[in-house]
């Protein structure tokens, strides 16, 4: 079901409590949740138009159902660079830290979808309609985000969640060690993001938070502190 975040912004939620989601951001998909959500994206893309898909980072809950949205649709597939590999091939994992791990090995079968060719890449101030690339490296290495200056949306993918994925609680946490590449370089781009000053912050789990009291900085601020 898709719920309008502001102008021009719906976010689809794909798993129960907001726990994958995915966003139409001025007639662009952000993201494709898991293998099996593409029911629920397909049925969402019949009442709102889309004319590209474009990738936070390829990871299996992000890229699970590009292959068909950008084949039925017939839509091109954007991401960062460094993102290409595991794009077109579908080895979504590769980047783990650990991606021998039982739980990243059921993540490449069960949810993973297959590889894409990639129309085009996306890097640092280009610009998606009104939306600004920013590279924040660290969760993966081409994971991106998504700002719009006027109004200050940011889509943030999994540079932070807004929930505990062990329980689903609301939350700003970092993304788990397991799957970060790099968390000491996420925090640094946290601390790019929070320099930004966002108003809405759009996460790829958890639910869209309204940073009306600056919670989001000061969480980025207490990350700093201990790393």
């Amino acid at each position: 079901m898709l719920r309008q975040i502001a102008r021009e912004v719906f976010q689809l939620s794909l798993l129960p409590r907001n726990s994958v989601n995915c966003y139409v951001i001025e007639g662009v998909l952000v993201d494709s949740g898991i293998r099996n959500s593409y029911s629920t994206i397909q049925k969402a893309l019949q009442e709102i138009p889309i004319y590209q898909h474009v990738l936070t980072h390829a990871h299996p809950d992000h890229q699970g159902c590009s292959d068909q949205v950008c084949a039925e649709f017939a839509i091109p597939l954007l991401c960062h660079p460094d993102e290409v590999f595991r794009t077109e091939t579908g080895l979504v994992t590769k980047d783990y830290p650990n991606r021998h791990h039982w739980i990243a090995k059921l993540q490449q079968k069960y949810w993973a979808g297959q590889g894409h060719a990639v129309s085009r890449t996306v890097v640092e101030n280009d610009t998606i309609g009104n939306f600004r690339i920013i590279e924040t490296p660290g969760h993966s290495t081409g994971h991106i985000s998504l700002f719009r200056e006027h109004d200050g949306v940011l889509i943030i993918g999994d540079a932070a969640t807004n929930m505990s994925l062990l329980t689903t609680k609301s939350g700003l946490h970092l993304p788990p060690n397991l799957f970060t590449s790099d968390q000491q370089l996420n925090i640094r781009s946290l601390e790019k993001l929070a320099k930004l000053a966002p108003s809405i912050i759009c996460f790829g789990h958890g639910p869209v938070m309204r940073n009306t009291d600056r919670k989001f900085e000061r969480f980025v601020t207490e990350c700093s502190s201990k790393f």
